[in-house]
């Protein structure tokens, strides 16, 4: 009798594109497909090895000629707020928290085309559209909350000031996207967003929020090396951060492993290894952070 496996994704490798965080660089994703009952144990078994969810795909940058994107998450138990965090809470004590279903609003995309317009005019997500956007909220197969953050001037009704798409693994929360109100950029929204899903975290007993990748090199992503009890994903194992400029030799060519060897340490739920089939795909549509 032939048995066929409950988990046994196949991974592909997407063509190369411009790199959003390095210049001068190019990009590749290896990825695989997100679906059916075992979607929730799949995802909590490639995130905690550097994967990311955009809608039903999870993705890890495969680039040719360096390992820069590290997948970054803070253990809750080792954060220390700074005095400049103390102070990004206090200035931002005032907001309101509520944790919904994944269901696209207006007034959602409203603010999220603010933001764009704001944060990335010139990136691959600056022409979606509502129903794209309500594709990046609401496709989803695993446990995900949309968290909006609202104030209320006087009597009127509450207007959200942020929001972040907010997915539950079995260890902690991952961000997969967040966004807010340009307006109130002086209040460093984006940083209380991450100081509250701590909280949230350590409320629930998670160990862990899931932040995305940290890029030595990348302003864009420079912020995340600012919290305490930050761990990275590198060469197959979360560690301590460190001293940020101790992690520059991953721009190196040589730091890349052949993408069949990459497939073949992944580990999945059954503790068996994946199917190999990189092909060039067109690329799932990865948030920009």
């Amino acid at each position: 009798m032939r048995h066929t496996l409950p988990l046994a994704p196949q991974f592909y490798v997407t063509a190369p594109q411009p790199c959003p965080y390095l210049d001068g660089r190019m990009e590749r994703k290896l990825f695989t497909a997100l679906q059916g009952e075992h979607a929730q144990l799949l995802n909590d078994t490639l995130s905690k090895q550097g994967f990311r969810r955009s809608q039903n795909v999870l993705y890890r940058p495969s680039c040719a000629e360096c390992s820069a994107c590290m997948s970054a998450r803070i253990r809750v138990a080792d954060f220390k707020p700074s005095r400049t965090h103390k102070r990004i809470l206090r200035r931002n004590a005032a907001l309101k928290r509520n944790a919904t279903s994944p269901w696209a609003t207006e007034d959602q995309f409203a603010l999220f085309r603010r933001y764009l317009d704001y944060r990335h005019a010139e990136g691959g997500m600056a022409d979606m559209d509502i129903f794209e956007f309500a594709a990046m909220i609401e496709e989803t197969p695993i446990r995900s909350r949309v968290i909006e953050y609202s104030e209320s001037e006087g009597k009127g009704p509450a207007e959200v000031s942020a929001v972040s798409l907010t997915d539950v693994f079995d260890d902690g929360l991952s961000m997969v996207y967040s966004f807010y109100d340009p307006d109130l950029a002086g209040r460093s929204l984006g940083t209380f967003l991450i100081l509250d899903h701590i909280e949230i975290a350590l409320a629930a007993g998670l160990p862990f929020v899931y932040l995305g990748y940290w890029v030595p090199g990348s302003k864009k992503m420079g912020y995340k090396a600012g919290f305490t009890g930050l761990e990275i994903f590198k060469a197959g194992q979360w560690q301590k951060m460190g001293d940020p400029t101790d992690h520059h030799a991953e721009l190196h060519p040589l730091s890349v492993e052949p993408i069949a060897e990459q497939v073949a340490k992944i580990s999945l739920p059954d503790g068996r290894t994946p199917k190999d089939m990189p092909t060039n795909l067109p690329p799932p549509r990865a948030t920009q952070e």
